[in-house]
């Protein structure tokens, strides 16, 4: 057998590691490209008011 056949092992740690190195190449260059500084949208708060109950328990 030809060692030109052969296919080589990878590890999963090495694989999963080279696919994380080829996501950050390209997020980082495609973040690059896409940013415009106007575009940016104002940021809002997820957090949702609690109703306030005292009424209700107080029995006014």
């Amino acid at each position: 057998m030809s060692e030109n056949n052969e296919i080589k092992k990878v590890s999963l740690a090495d694989a999963i590691r080279k696919k994380l190195d080829q996501k950050k190449q390209h997020s980082s260059s495609s973040q690059t490209n896409t940013f415009q500084a106007g575009s940016a949208k104002p940021l809002k708060s997820q957090n949702n008011k609690k109703p306030n109950n005292q009424r209700r328990r107080t029995g006014v």
